[in-house]
Order: structure tokens, then sequence, then C-alpha cells
């Protein structure tokens, strides 16, 4: 990977967008330190740190910190990645969004510009939830009077403009910079907050001496830290090998007369890969356990029925990691679901007089791949479940609680790869020996 990047700054054009990128990254990370006026940073993050279960939480882990410190980008690009999603579902709820994603390029313009639109909508309505927030924490300097309106209309239009202003930044490093604008914007988040691991790591091992003033000297963590740091190293290579896999389907071409000339006859092969969903079911789970801690919390429902209801989805809980596999599972196979139609990859193979050898053209082929999409989602589903549950698994036996999340090594594994991928296929294209070799 770093060697594609070398190559890649030897070609000047290349050298323009990477440069150009890493500007706007550094516009993102300036904006991620301006804190929104008229909110007490201090009080905010500590109402945030006693409910890191709810999906207040999470929003802290996507947005790399810039949540609980109130910055202009507290909401990310977070509106903009629901916003899509949705809109992406409901085109298999309604024929005119179907209809419009089949138009070609002016279809897909216009689907964009109805997710530019609900990405507004969503940015409005979490900014008034996040001024409502701060309001519950006793984080707002004004509440009442003039001072009070003013300042509510401040926050929510700060927050409203900071996400639409990195919605902007996205799409002009897809225009201008080395793409996957939004995959960057969050990969750099992410990285940014995990630079608490280090000093994370000396503190576990100045409690395992007995350095730390108050707190009972604990030799168990000299072991503890480092196999769990190894382990994260294996979770990476593993992420790695499970992004890159796949299960290539043989395809035989049939040779068809065209005038003079004869076309086809060749072998090529149907690729699958094992985590086709990436990393979009571990955030619909991890969303949809935290809806029960946000009410617990934001209604303060600390006692009672209820409260053991709530509370049986804490992520202190055993049954969250239970619950928390079930969901990604489902989460994957329904996405795969929506996302991949057998019988329409059987007809299009059909009409290129396309064959899988040894199965027969039709309804045959479509039951072949849909059983092998079966076989694939639920091993990418063992996979993301493994790298989702297993840093929560560690934290509860070993009570070391290092930053290191399997949903945020995930997302920065990938986003890296697919860079990569980018790179590698611009100097294709202006190599063009590499398509002869």
């Amino acid at each position: 990977m770093f060697q594609t990047f070398k190559n890649a700054w030897k070609i000047e054009e290349l050298r323009r967008r990477i440069i150009f990128t890493l500007m706007v990254l550094l516009i993102f990370r300036l904006g991620a330190a301006i804190v929104v006026p008229f909110i007490d940073v201090k009080t905010l993050a500590a109402g945030l740190k006693a409910n890191s279960g709810s999906i207040f939480g999470f929003f802290d882990l996507m947005t790399g910190g810039s949540f609980s410190e109130a910055t202009l980008f507290a909401l990310s690009i977070q509106p903009y990645i629901n916003a899509s999603i949705i809109i992406n579902l409901l085109q298999v709820a309604i024929p005119a969004l179907e209809r419009l994603s089949k138009e070609g390029e002016s279809g897909k313009n216009k689907i964009n510009l109805i997710t530019r639109y609900s990405t507004i909508g969503i940015s409005l309505m979490l900014s008034i939830v996040y001024y409502f927030l701060a309001k519950r924490s006793g984080a707002l300097v004004y509440t009442e009077g003039f001072s009070g309106t003013f300042s509510a209309v401040v926050i929510i239009l700060c927050f409203t403009a900071g996400s639409m202003l990195l919605m902007w930044l996205g799409e002009q490093i897809d225009d201008k910079g080395i793409g996957n604008g939004i995959s960057l914007l969050i990969f750099t988040g992410i990285i940014s907050s995990m630079v608490r691991v280090f000093p994370q790591i000396i503190y576990y091992f100045q409690v395992a001496s007995g350095k730390v003033p108050g707190v009972q000297a604990q030799p168990f963590l000299y072991v503890a830290v480092p196999v769990i740091v190894a382990m994260f190293f294996g979770m990476l290579v593993l992420i790695v090998v499970v992004t890159n896999a796949e299960r290539k389907i043989p395809i035989q071409y049939a040779k068809r007369v065209v005038g003079r000339k004869m076309y086809g006859g060749q072998s090529t092969h149907l690729p699958i890969k094992v985590n086709m969903t990436g990393v979009l079911p571990v955030i619909f789970a991890s969303s949809i356990l935290s809806v029960p801690g946000t009410i617990k919390d934001f209604f303060s429902i600390n006692s009672g029925f209820w409260s053991s209801v709530l509370g049986f989805f804490s992520i202190n809980n055993w049954g969250y990691a239970v619950f928390y596999a079930l969901l990604i599972i489902a989460f994957n196979y329904f996405y795969v679901s929506v996302q991949y139609q057998p019988m329409q990859m059987a007809n299009d193979l059909r009409k290129n007089s396309g064959t899988i050898p040894g199965i027969r053209p039709g309804k045959p082929t479509a039951d072949f791949i849909q059983r092998v999409l079966s076989k694939i989602t639920l091993i990418g589903g063992i996979f993301l479940v493994l790298v989702a549950t297993v840093p929560i698994l560690i934290e509860k036996t070993t009570a070391v609680a290092i930053s290191l999340g399997g949903t945020s090594i995930l997302i920065v594994v990938g986003v890296a790869l697919e860079i990569s991928t980018t790179l590698e296929s611009y100097m294709l294209m202006r190599h063009h020996k590499g398509f002869l070799e």
C-alpha cells in the first residue's frame, strides 16, 4: 500500500489530487477543533461519558470524539450516511425511486439531489436533538429569555451547517481529489481518536507497577495489555484477508457470429466477496441496541421493571453481546438480499450468452447463485460478529478498556484498501503498458 502511494506521488496529476485531498482533510480537522458557542464542553463531555452506552456514545465513536466536544463538525458525516442508506433501502419499496435508479446518469443525479435534501432534514433534526441533550446536561450557557432563544438558533444552525459543509467537502474529494470522499472523512475522524490508545496503554502499565496514586497495583496487566495489543494486530490481519477474499463463480460465454466476426467463447468468473456488506450491519446493530440505553438515560428511568428491561441491553451486560451478534447476522442477510438479486443476475447472464458450467440457464442458475450467496453471507456475518464482539468480551473479562473497537478497525482497513485500489486504477489508466502485461 505504501509503495502504491509512493508511485502515485510521482505522477503530477495524482500528486495534485493527493495534495488537494490532504488540504480538505486539514480543513476537516480544523473544523473539528472549533467549538460551537454557548456550550460548556466540560459539562457536556461528562454527561456523555456517563451515557456512553446510548446512541450518543455511538455517535461520539463515529465522529472521532467531535460529538462530545461540541465542535462545528460534531454531527460529522452521519446525516449524509443515514440519508444515503434510507434512500437506498426505499428504492426497493417505492416504485418511483426504483425507476429513477434505472434511468442512468439522469436518474442517479435526481437520487443524489433527493439524498442531499434528506441530509438537510436529518441534520436539522439531529441538531435539535443535540441542543436538547446539551440543555438536559446543563451544558448551555444561556437557557432563558432572548439570549436563550438566540443561542438555541446559533447552536442548531452551526451543527446543521457543519454537517452540510462536510457533505460538500466529501463531494469535492470525489471530484478533484482521490475519491472516496465520505469514507476518507470518517477514516480521518476515527484515526484521530485512535491516538488516545497510547496514553491508555501507558496508564495501564503504570497501574500494573502501582505508580498510580490510590489504585492498587495489578501485575496481571503486564501480560494482559500486550496480549490485547497482539490480538488487535491479529484482528487487523484477519480483516485485511477477509476483506480481500472472494468466491469466484466460473462463467463460460458461448461463441457468437456477428457478420464475419466471431465473439465470445472466453471464460471468466463472477466474484462474490465474503464481506459484501462492509461495516453496515455493525452500524445498524449498534444503532438499534443503543436505543434502549438512550431511552433509559433521556427519561431518567433508574428503577422499576422498565429499568431492568432497558438495562438488559446495556453494553456492560452479556445480553448486549448476544443480541449484538444476532442483529449483525440478521442485518447482513437483509442487506445482501436487498442489494443482490440472483434472478436478475441469472437473466443478465442468459442475455449475454453466459452460463455457469454444469448449471442450466434461468432458474437453476438463480438457485445456484442464491445458495452460494447464503453460504458466503453466513461466513461474512460470523466474521463481522467476531470483529464487533471480541473487543467487548475482552473488556468484559479483563476490565481493560482500550479504545480498539472492532467497528473502527473494520472501517479504517476497508477505507485504506479502497484508497489503495483507487490509486492503482488511476495509475493503470495512465500507464497503458499495464493493460498489456
